[in-house]
């Protein structure tokens, strides 16, 4: 069977027509022979989104944008076509969440479909937009306060600029040339006065080695005169003391209470006349017998009888 050139011809056409149309929807991002199920969003802001951008599913990616188009010049709003192909329910009310991968990577979709709704969504359905803000835009507010703070810094340092500026004048400014000056001076003297510190002692190391090492033997012996002291058992002498305070304070209490002799000479009355009474008749007594020695002692040389004592009369003068 023969094809004529004209039926060659026909199926050349029809073939690259529709080559040329797989081609164009392909460009655009569409592919004809695949079952896509194409879902709408609406955003006011895309924020560089850009076509054939991925649509991920918990990160896995199911399908890609195909279009992006203005739906209203007045709010600005964008319509945003996607296709999709997953087995995952996706309902009526998923969420097609904009984000944003990763810092160098561009804006993606992310599907978050609602488990808790059975409806699924027909193709050609309009989900419901969402936006999570990116790496960069958290950074970006997160360091929105402490710009303000550091612009605030920088304007209160640049007021104490200022204020030095006024305060420092030229007057000022030498004498704080001058004071640099002598504190420059006062450090080389010091400098000197430390080599001068250093020579003195460079030269008595020997004399401070010996005191040193006189110390040293000090401590030895202040070591030995304490180990010796704890030998002494302290704590049994300060028991002794203790006891023998004790009965100090015993015979005290004894002696203020009128107990013993010591006591009744300090508390009895009585007693004390007594013997403040034989006091005083002693006393009389050694002084008669110094008086009149004979009166008490008789003795005699050659065995003669002694005289008897007769006690003399003085007579009054009239």
């Amino acid at each position: 069977m023969k094809v004529s050139r004209e039926v060659k011809a026909a199926v050349l056409v029809i073939g690259s027509i529709l080559l040329f149309i797989w081609g164009y929807y392909f460009l655009k991002g569409r592919d004809l022979f695949n079952s896509y199920k194409t879902y709408t969003v609406v955003y006011k802001d895309v924020e560089g989104l850009s076509p054939s951008a991925p649509v991920t599913l918990n990160g896995l990616v199911v399908g890609k944008v195909t279009g992006i188009k203005f739906l209203n010049y007045t709010t600005g709003e964008l319509e945003i076509e996607m296709q999709v192909k997953t087995d995952f329910p996706i309902s009526k009310t998923s969420h097609a969440t904009l984000y944003e991968p990763s810092v160098i990577g561009g804006k993606s979709i992310a599907l978050i479909p609602d488990t808790k709704n059975p409806t699924p969504a027909e193709d050609g359905a309009r989900l419901i937009s969402g936006l999570k803000p990116g790496m960069l835009s958290v950074v970006g507010e997160k360091l929105a306060p402490l710009q303000t703070k550091v612009e605030s810094t920088v304007v209160t340092a640049d007021s104490l600029l200022h204020s030095l500026h006024n305060v420092f004048d030229r007057k000022t400014q030498e004498n704080l040339r001058m004071a640099i000056a002598e504190m420059n001076n006062t450090m080389k003297e010091f400098s000197g006065a430390a080599k001068s510190l250093n020579g003195s002692i460079a030269g008595n190391k020997g004399n401070i080695d010996a005191t040193m090492k006189n110390l040293n033997r000090t401590s030895a012996n202040f070591a030995k005169l304490s180990d010796s002291i704890d030998a002494t058992n302290i704590a049994q002498s300060v028991r002794n003391l203790e006891h023998s305070l004790a009965k100090v304070d015993k015979l005290m209490d004894d002696v203020q209470s009128g107990k013993g002799t010591l006591g009744k000479l300090m508390k009895d009355d009585a007693m004390y006349n007594n013997l403040t009474d034989a006091s005083k008749e002693l006393k009389e007594l050694l002084a008669d017998f110094k008086n009149n020695p004979k009166r008490y002692v008789h003795f005699s040389v050659f065995g003669k009888k002694a005289t008897p004592y007769t006690e003399k009369v003085v007579e009054e003068k009239k």
